[in-house]
This record gives C-alpha cells, structure tokens and sequence, in this order.
C-alpha cells in the first residue's frame, strides 16, 4: 500500500540514472523532499517512500520489525533496479543504515550516500535512562514507553528548529517521540548492518555532524572502517546537529552529494534538468 505523502521525480525524457531516497527513525518522506528535487534537478529519477509503520501509517509502528523494513526495502530496489543503468541509494539516519544494508545485499548498487547514520543512540540529546534499554527491551514496558524527541528537533538553526515545530504541531506524518518498540528494531538493523560490513562493495559517502544530537560519528566511522570498498569517503560536519538536510550546513551537504554520485555515473549526456 503507497501513502500519499510517497514521491516519484521523474523526467519527461527517461533518465539512465535514479536514486532511491529512505527517510529517518519516525520520520516521513516529506523530510526528504528537498532533498530529492535538488538530485532530481541535477537529472536523476528519485524514488522515496514510507517505511512499513511510519508517514501516514504511524499507528503501525508497534507492529512493524526491521525485518519488514528490510523487506520492504529490498522489495522496492527490485523493482526499480532493472529500470537504470546507474542506480543509488541514499538516506538519513534509520534510511542511512538501510542503504548500507541494501548496498551490503546487491552488489549492482552504483553507490550509496549515508547521512547521519544511526547505528547507535548516543547523540547529546540521548537520556540517560538509555542505560536501562536493554532491560526494557525484552519486556513488554517497549510498547509503553517512549523518549522524547528532544527541543533542538534535530536541528541547530534556531529558526529552521520553529519553522519544524509549527510544522510538527500540524500534521500527524511524523513522530516528536521514539517507541521503544522502534528503537529495538532499529538496533537489531544495527548489529546485522554491522556483521555484515565487509559485504559492501560500492563506492560509498558517510556525511555526519560532530554534533549529531542523536547518534555519535561512531556509527558513520564503523561503516567507513568496515567495509570492503575500494572508495570510501567521510565528511564531518561542524555547524549541524542530527537533521542535516535542514541545517545550517544544508546546501554542502547535497552539494557534495551530488558531487560524489556524478562522479560513478556512467551516463554523463545530460547534466542538469530543470524541474517544471
């Protein structure tokens, strides 16, 4: 079932590159909108989606495992992959651990563009009542509870940071807090994400902010360090918090994005669409 906040970019004349974009732990595709126009603009297909559970479906949260995500994921990477002859994956934070998760799993990936990659929480804005998770994990206070989202809402600049609360107070397509039930799903992607490393590969780009409020450069780093691939590359940030698509540092951050994608790009005839 699609939701009506999933979006598809695609050009009037077919484009032989495209980039499937996944959004973040309790978030939604909107948040990945601008994002995916600016890749569009440069002349892909973008592709983005709702995990199982989350966008207009929030209800279902309780319900879904990671293993839904992944399906979900895969099942999507089937369908368009066979569609490009150059095809990437990129997301934020849950979506950043499931495009290494696709790249360690389809080894026809062009490339992925991992931003904020959640493997841990252990961001500044974590609790630390986070010591007590693994206890609360196994018992059934994880379809209870739920941290906070915490006030800077992922994002340094004061005023993006009210523009998104006025945003948040009006629609119901996103989370202000994170189930524990989602959590626990998101860790066990993290450990098999991290078993698996050596898999990958494909070129691959982490961009992460020394700040990230939820989730320490750990992660991002222990992707770098583990994989196969031959070309790796790692952008901290220093004036961003977890929501780098939003943040002070925006406009880099999908400048060199598009850098590092067009550079694997084996179609080269058509540098930059213009959207209507």
């Amino acid at each position: 079932m699609s939701s009506g906040i999933d979006f598809e970019l695609l050009h009037y004349i077919p484009s032989k590159r495209a980039v499937l974009l996944f959004h973040g732990m309790t978030g939604s595709p909107f948040e990945m909108k601008k994002y995916g126009t600016f890749l569009y603009n440069k002349g892909y297909d973008v592709f983005c989606y709702s995990f199982p559970g989350h966008g207009e479906r929030i209800s279902e949260i309780q319900t879904v495992t990671w293993i839904d995500w992944c399906n979900f994921a895969q099942e999507k990477y089937d369908v368009l992959r066979p569609k490009y002859e150059d095809f990437f994956v990129s997301g934020l934070c849950l979506g950043a651990a499931m495009a290494v998760y696709l790249a360690e799993n389809n080894h026809d990936l062009t490339g992925i563009v991992a931003l904020s990659t959640t493997l841990f929480l252990d961001g500044f804005c974590i609790p630390k009542k986070i010591s007590l998770l693994p206890f609360a994990l196994k018992t059934i206070i994880r379809y209870y509870y739920t941290f906070p989202e915490d006030e800077c809402l992922g994002v340094k600049n004061e005023l993006t940071r009210k523009s998104l609360a006025k945003l948040m107070s009006k629609t119901t397509v996103s989370m202000d807090n994170y189930p524990l039930s989602c959590v626990k799903a998101l860790l066990k992607l993290s450990k098999h994400v991290r078993k698996n490393l050596g898999k990958v590969t494909c070129p691959v780009l982490c961009i992460h902010s020394k700040y990230d409020n939820l989730a320490s450069t750990k992660g991002a780093k222990i992707v770098i360090d583990g994989i196969s691939s031959k070309i790796k590359e790692y952008i901290e940030l220093n004036d961003s918090y977890h929501m780098v698509l939003y943040d002070n540092e925006k406009e880099y951050v999908m400048q060199e994005a598009n850098k590092f994608l067009s550079r694997f790009c084996s179609s080269k005839e058509v540098e930059e669409f213009v959207a209507v």
